[in-house]
């Protein structure tokens, strides 16, 4: 049809809300507010950050980091009705290769920090991971990326 699309979250962390800051509710709609439609060519990734505030007015920084995949267009295809009246699909006379589409897909990082220049680092870090394939488990990057060590008043790390 049109393209248009809904946005869909497909993995969170953490997977369950924390009491003290929940996971906010219809942030797909933030992630492409044009919305979320197909495009006959790859577009290059685009990072901006938006500021969500909350019923208690704090502020949530929300880094949203989209690129895009291909997909394949489900091919049209024509319906003939038989003597019964039942739907027939009927081949094509020609094979046709269907268009290539490509869908935005986001990674979204919310802190109540403003630190833009950290979360594009952050999710970029996470793209390169994700697009080169390589076999670093999502869970093991992100929990190092959120991890810090702080040292002991004289003592050893």
């Amino acid at each position: 049809g049109s393209g248009d699309g809904q946005g869909q979250i497909l993995q969170r962390f953490p997977e369950k809300d924390w009491e003290d800051n929940p996971f906010p509710q219809g942030i797909e709609l933030f992630c492409q507010p044009s919305g979320w439609q197909l495009f006959p060519e790859r577009n290059p990734p685009t990072f901006f950050v938006a500021v969500l505030t909350d019923i208690n007015s704090e502020r949530h920084y929300c880094a949203c980091f989209t690129f895009w995949e291909a997909v394949e267009s489900p091919q049209p295809q024509s319906h003939a009705r038989n003597a019964e009246g039942e739907e027939e699909e009927e081949e094509a006379s020609s094979p046709v290769q269907p268009a290539q589409l490509f869908a935005p897909k986001s990674l979204v990082l919310v802190s109540r920090l403003d630190h833009a220049e950290v979360f594009r680092n952050s999710l970029g870090l996470i793209y390169t991971i994700y697009v080169d394939g390589l076999s670093v488990s999502l869970e093991n990057v992100i929990g190092n990326l959120l991890t810090c060590t702080i040292p002991i008043t004289g003592g050893a790390q």
